[in-house]
């Protein structure tokens, strides 16, 4: 994963192509802070690919920014923004909720989306993941493939619900597994991550779960190499080793930045905090492993699209 930069990236994008506009009646341009980089091949990336299906969709100028990790940058940048004409920011992390919170109001003509925050002012939005279901599935999953019943989960923060759903999926497929839960502490630590890899893998867990996107994919090389199997987050993993990574519990960012454009363009972005779940089409488990047999891979399917159709988990 590549380090925190140094000095802020600044790219305008603009959309080529031959296509006829779409209207656009309220959107005009859409800017996008990111805390570290859009290259890390998880979080940033995924907020960066939904920011290109929103030039695509509407036919805009947008606007990003990287390494914005203060309050100082963060005016710095939404100035920056505003005299660009921008009147849709997305701040991409929960770290924004604040920020935007206490300068929203300068920005009237603006509307600020943060993620997993407390949205307080008029023109701010909050987007929530539901991931307790998506955690569920995925424990379901490395619940059934486990052959020593023991799993690792490496979690950035104790209120990750999908943390909470991995471990109630596990104890429902097969009530004698045994799930240990670590915490980083932060979403980007890769020495601490690897380090708690160690220790659970010590412990004899023969699937983890890296529940961080910033030190995920140092986590599923290491577990590659030991000829273990993890479950992937965030992003659909599958490219980084079919036989090591069983599935992913997938947010699709990319989705849900451009339903809120969407949204916003019709009039209809509310303020406050908003929740997405599967039923949304924003959250989803990735490619299956080939070593997760078909059986089971048509079982959980269907009891995913019954979550979808009645909202109740199998243990409901």
């Amino acid at each position: 994963m590549l380090k925190r930069f140094g000095l802020i990236l600044f790219s305008l994008l603009l959309l080529g192509g031959c296509g006829q506009p779409l209207a656009t009646g309220e959107i005009q341009k859409v800017g996008l802070l990111v805390p570290e980089t859009i290259d890390d091949q998880v979080w940033g990336t995924a907020g960066y690919h939904g920011l290109l299906k929103i030039q695509s969709r509407f036919n805009i100028d947008v606007f990003y920014k990287e390494g914005i990790n203060s309050k100082p940058l963060v005016e710095a940048a939404v100035q920056e923004f505003s005299t660009q004409g921008v009147n849709l920011i997305y701040g991409h992390g929960n770290e924004y909720a604040a920020y935007f919170n206490q300068i929203s109001e300068e920005y009237p003509d603006i509307h600020f989306v943060s993620f997993n925050g407390d949205a307080k002012n008029k023109n701010t939005t909050s987007l929530n993941f539901d991931a307790y279901a998506m955690g569920f599935f995925g424990g379901m999953v490395a619940a059934h493939m486990t052959e020593t019943k023991h799993l690792g989960v490496i979690a950035a923060f104790e209120w990750q619900p999908e943390v909470e759903g991995f471990y109630e999926g596990a104890a429902f497929y097969d009530d004698e597994v045994n799930v240990d839960i670590y915490y980083v502490g932060h979403w980007d630590n890769d020495q601490k991550a690897l380090d708690i890899l160690e220790k659970a893998l010590d412990g004899g867990a023969d699937v983890i779960y890296p529940a961080g996107d910033g030190y995920n994919v140092p986590v599923i090389e290491r577990v590659k190499e030991r000829g273990l199997y993890v479950v992937g987050y965030i992003s659909d993993q599958s490219d980084l080793g079919e036989s090591t990574v069983l599935t992913s519990t997938v947010q699709h960012v990319d989705v849900l930045y451009e339903l809120v454009a969407t949204k916003f363009n019709q009039n209809e972005l509310t303020a406050g905090n908003l929740y997405f779940d599967i039923q949304d089409g924003v959250i989803s488990l990735g490619d299956f492993s080939p070593n997760v047999d078909s059986n089971f891979r048509e079982s959980i399917q269907q009891q995913i699209n019954q979550y979808k159709e009645t909202g109740k988990l199998p243990n409901e």
